[in-house]
């Protein structure tokens, strides 16, 4: 019976994807989506935290405010660049070679995460 049920809502998914005309819309297919491989996974608690989700993106979700803490995470995400070059700048002033590798490798990941965040359309 489980199974029919996360097939069911798979198959809603997939075949609701093309219909999707507004953000709101493709975030709560993305919910539902999460929603089938919990049930194929039987994690309750995680079913239940998705549905909770499910039912504010429906009551409360709008594209603009959508759109509006993207580029929110965009600009955090811009400050921690920041942060990770200042830090690298002051590691090179020191001369510590370990740190120097230590602060570009997470100055490379977080240049990274900007570019996965700046690749989505929102």
């Amino acid at each position: 019976m489980k199974y029919r049920i996360a097939f069911a809502i798979t198959l809603f998914t997939f075949s609701a994807g093309s219909y999707a005309n507004t953000l709101c819309q493709k975030k709560a297919q993305e919910i539902q989506r999460e929603i089938g491989f919990a049930e194929k996974h039987h994690n309750q608690n995680r079913i239940d935290g998705l549905k909770k989700a499910l039912s504010e993106v429906q009551a409360h979700c709008s594209d603009s405010q959508l759109r509006a803490e993207h580029q929110k995470k965009i600009a955090g995400q811009k400050e921690e660049i920041a942060e990770r070059e200042r830090d690298l700048v002051e590691a090179k002033q020191k001369g510590d070679m370990d740190k120097i590798r230590k602060r570009e490798r997470k100055l490379a990941e977080a240049q990274e995460e900007l570019q996965e965040l700046e690749a989505r359309q929102y």
